[in-house]
């Protein structure tokens, strides 16, 4: 579809064998590879080993999409490279700054997600105590806050998809600031979820980039679950209209029909 483009994959083979003899020259895999788990920082390191290692390479590419197995587009190449090629943008990322509030009745999903978002990555577990209800003890407004977290006016936190686009330019600055031994770094190494406030944080911090809060990516969370919708034939005509250029989740064993009618539009 994209004539051979330079692929990286991090596959975690701790977890489950992978046959790579007979892949195409243009797919490279990340090794060693590092163990991941679920909400895990290791799934950060996993994604900034596949970055650092496409740039290695001498065909490095202007543009990197990060994607997982369960992606798929739903545009074709030449209306997805032109959207990148003219981009004024440096990347394509969904992000949202985190800020402490006092939330009332009436709470919108979009302000429930920035209630766990501020738990998530901007709270701070002071100590347990084991024979209470709630054993954790939480500290959660910034003044209270402020001497255990990186955060502060010149550093923001952002939060959003883990998926997301962008050029030379980002990747270069993603390589370069973790490989430097920061308090950010330090601080999302202990945090659930890292993948989806790490990389906005660091971008969206960076006075030289330009970002587009858009991640181009189609994602139905109507079923209101830990997980998206899995696309199926129903929902063809939502992705064909929509601007984005790829879509998840898709699963082979639930819709295969609804791939092969993608693969017929976006292969014409």
């Amino acid at each position: 579809m994209f004539n051979y483009p330079t692929i990286v994959c991090h596959h975690d083979f701790s977890k489950c064998d992978l046959s790579v003899d007979n892949l195409p020259k243009n797919i490279s895999f990340a090794r060693p590879n590092i163990q991941t788990r679920w909400g895990d920082f290791s799934l950060v390191e996993a994604t900034i080993q596949a970055i650092k290692l496409m740039y290695e390479s001498a065909n490095c590419p202007d543009w990197f999409i990060l994607l997982s197995g369960s992606d798929y587009p739903i545009k074709t190449a030449k209306e997805i490279l032109g959207d990148l090629t003219s981009s004024k943008y440096d990347a394509h990322i969904h992000h949202e700054e985190i800020i402490y509030k006092v939330y009332k009745q009436n709470v919108k999903m979009s302000v429930i997600w920035q209630m766990l978002a501020h738990q998530r990555y901007r709270s701070y577990e002071l100590f347990s105590v084991p024979f209470l209800n709630n054993p954790k003890v939480r500290l959660e407004h910034p003044l209270l806050t402020k001497p255990f977290l990186p955060f502060s006016e010149k550093l923001l936190c952002f939060a959003g998809s883990q998926w997301f686009s962008a050029n030379h330019r980002a990747a270069e600055y993603i390589i370069n600031f973790h490989s430097q031994k920061n308090a950010l770094t330090s601080h999302y190494r202990h945090r659930i979820f890292a993948d989806e406030s790490y990389f906005q944080t660091i971008l969206a911090n960076a006075p030289h980039l330009n970002l587009k809060n858009d991640d181009y990516r189609y994602v139905d969370w109507s079923t209101q679950g830990a997980h998206p919708k899995t696309m199926v034939m129903e929902d063809l005509p939502n992705l064909l209209s929509s601007s984005c250029h790829f879509a998840r989740k898709f699963d082979i064993d639930v819709d295969s029909n609804i791939l092969d009618q993608l693969d017929t539009i976006t292969l014409a």
